[in-house]
């Protein structure tokens, strides 16, 4: 029988319509297997490539991370003002202190309106000084609540001695503290309460290097090298490793945290300090460069201190010092 031209269009169209179900049942017509398994691969690997932890272990050495840590303000306090004759010049701090010892800085000024330099003789000396605690007094600051403190570097140190007998011949008592009352001092104006089970203290001075922390109800202390040991002919090396060998007396479970203070932390932390946030965290030695030999110094016992520590948090307070210590520890 001879088809009929629309009878051969049917039967095409029928054979064109099984290979089409044919092809589709065989999966020709889906999205490759390959293709989902890839979608699914790289989600997993996008989630486990770098954990949180990974991250954050990177930022604590090289990145600028924050401390997040308001002090409580004090209530009804007083203004009291306390002038440090340090090892290079004159660092002096203003607070509002309440006799709760709660207290927050008014001013801070480090040793940038009267350096040792310009004090040639006893009556530059002593208009130096005038004009000094005229700024003191102007802040508010009453007679009986200024206070003079000797650093134990700058005991060393003879012109110091000159500027202290002036002052007592102006009524004001100097009071010499050592390098334990600073240490003990520091510990309690940088740490803050809520740290000091797991924390300890680091100030790098000029003159010596502190370290300090609380152990079983008392406050423990270290004297080190200053940033100027290189006017003592110390070498790196030997400085590196008196450092080292001492920070094993700091028990383990103090070192979460370390405060650091002193003139080189000071340097490195206004690097990268954001605005005028109280607290700084420094980032790691290797991540700074010297400047100059002092900086290098400095650095070399900053270095020291982490790589035996093993603390990989070191917090500058903007405005913590030894002084605001010692006058934490006066009787009201």
């Amino acid at each position: 029988m001879k088809l009929k031209p629309a009878g051969i269009f049917i039967i095409i169209a029928i054979i064109a319509i099984l290979g089409y179900f044919a092809f589709k049942n065989s999966g020709g017509g889906s999205k490759p297997e390959s293709s989902e398994n890839t979608t699914n691969s790289w989600d997993s690997s996008a989630t486990g490539s770098q954990s949180p932890a990974q991250g954050n272990n990177t930022a604590s050495t090289d990145e600028a991370r924050e401390f997040n840590y308001t002090p409580e303000k004090p209530q009804n306090g007083t203004l009291t003002g306390v002038v440090e004759l340090g090892a290079t010049g004159f660092n002096s701090f203003v607070i509002n202190l309440d006799k709760d010892k709660r207290w927050e800085i008014v001013s801070k000024d480090f040793g940038e309106s009267l350096a040792y330099e310009g004090l040639a003789t006893t009556e530059d000396i002593r208009a130096g000084l005038k004009k000094y605690i005229a700024g003191m007094f102007d802040k508010g600051v009453a007679k009986n609540n200024v206070h003079f403190v000797i650093s134990s570097g700058a005991q060393k140190e003879p012109k110091t001695k000159t500027i202290s007998n002036e002052l007592k011949k102006m009524g004001y008592v100097v009071n010499n503290v050592t390098p334990d009352q600073e240490a003990k001092f520091a510990l309690q104006a940088t740490v803050p309460p809520a740290f000091i089970e797991n924390s300890f203290m680091v100030d790098i001075g000029s003159g010596n290097t502190k370290i300090s922390w609380e152990e079983n109800g008392s406050l423990k202390s270290l004297e080190l090298p200053g940033a100027k040991y290189y006017q003592q002919n110390l070498s790196n090396e030997d400085v590196y490793n008196q450092v080292r060998d001492a920070i094993s007396k700091v028990p383990s479970d103090k070192r979460n945290v370390g405060f650091i203070i002193g003139g080189v932390p000071f340097t490195l932390a206004k690097q990268h300090r954001k605005g005028e946030e109280r607290y700084t965290v420094l980032k790691a030695p290797a991540s700074y460069k010297a400047e100059d030999k002092k900086m290098e110094s400095g650095l070399n016992i900053y270095k020291s201190i982490a790589d035996a520590s093993k603390t990989d948090t070191f917090v500058f307070d903007w405005d913590a010092n030894f002084t605001i210590g010692f006058l934490l520890s006066l009787k009201k």
